[in-house]
């Protein structure tokens, strides 16, 4: 038990600390303490009661839920909005929180990675403000050539996102899928396509979506899918999802099918050497291709909502 003028000095330097919110180094000159004293009575008055710090959570974050998804996956961060039923609304929201995470993460120096065919992505870009942390280069990792419309959605996508940033795009000029290994490997030769191939291991920081097999309304409108027969293939081998048209099974294995060899994008060994490897994705339909990529390690921060993140750690 403290002394009663040990309890009364310790009271005293937590007052000013917390509630004058006076510096250590201006106790010291006021109390003539050393700053290691100092530490230890504001260290005690906590252990012993004097000082209770509580945070209130605010309505709508879920902190608990972000550090429960960032131990039992081992991710460097996690991001969990409010929740819906509505799917186009998840996407708003994921949007949202994604475009608040480049605006005060991004900087000068990075290299940043976004895939074409991701709605989440889009609202992404949707959701930010001009003038944001700006001089990264941007780079689109995974072809955007496709059906006219679809296209301009996958170039505008990337431009849009680094004139935002203001900093500097490189397209990749190519479609997602071709139909053979020899079509690719003739297409990856090509001045402009490789241009941009050659960045993908510079990219620090990667933006993608997570597909589940079935592909999205974006992206089969875009023409940069496979047939029905090579996802049901695909299925047969495991596929639970993919990322950048790469896919995995349920314990994040890559699925090895000839399919691999008709993708023009960062390959999912290029994406795991990023540094920063940002995941938007979430809703039901979602949540086994989220589980999967999880697993494989293949990102290593999540935006998702609520309702993924307590299905994501029942399982």
């Amino acid at each position: 038990m403290a002394r009663i003028d040990e309890l009364r000095l310790m009271t005293q330097v937590a007052r000013m600390y917390y509630e004058q919110e006076l510096r250590q180094p201006e106790i010291m000159k006021r109390l003539n303490l050393s700053q290691s004293t100092i530490s230890r009575l504001l260290s005690r008055a906590r252990e012993s009661g004097i000082v209770r710090i509580t945070v209130n959570v605010p309505s709508g974050t879920h902190p608990e839920l972000e550090e429960a998804l960032q131990e039992r996956y081992r991710l460097k961060q996690c991001v969990v909005v409010e929740s819906v039923d509505d799917e186009e609304q998840i996407i708003r929201e994921l949007g949202e929180a994604a475009a608040f995470f480049v605006e005060t993460t991004a900087g000068p120096g990075d290299v940043i990675g976004i895939s074409s065919w991701s709605a989440a992505l889009l609202a992404m870009v949707d959701a930010m403000h001009h003038g944001a942390r700006g001089g990264a280069r941007v780079l689109q990792i995974l072809g955007g050539v496709g059906s006219p419309g679809a296209e301009v959605h996958a170039t505008q996508l990337t431009r849009r996102l680094a004139h935002l940033l203001n900093g500097e795009a490189t397209l990749l000029p190519a479609p997602g899928v071709v139909g053979s290994r020899k079509a690719r490997d003739v297409l990856l030769e090509d001045r402009f396509v490789a241009e941009a191939t050659r960045l993908f291991d510079q990219v620090t920081l990667a933006l993608v979506g997570i597909g589940a097999v079935e592909p999205s309304r974006l992206l089969a409108e875009s023409g940069n899918v496979f047939s029905k027969s090579e996802l049901n293939t695909l299925g047969r081998h495991g596929a639970v999802g993919d990322i950048c048209l790469h896919f995995f099974n349920e314990q994040g294995n890559p699925v090895a099918t000839p399919l691999h060899d008709r993708v023009i994008g960062m390959s999912l060994e290029q994406l795991r050497r990023v540094g920063r490897v940002v995941g938007v994705a979430g809703g039901k339909r979602k949540t086994v291709a989220i589980k999967g990529a999880l697993a494989g390690g293949w990102i290593n921060i999540l935006i998702t909502d609520r309702n993924t993140a307590e299905r994501l750690l029942k399982g």
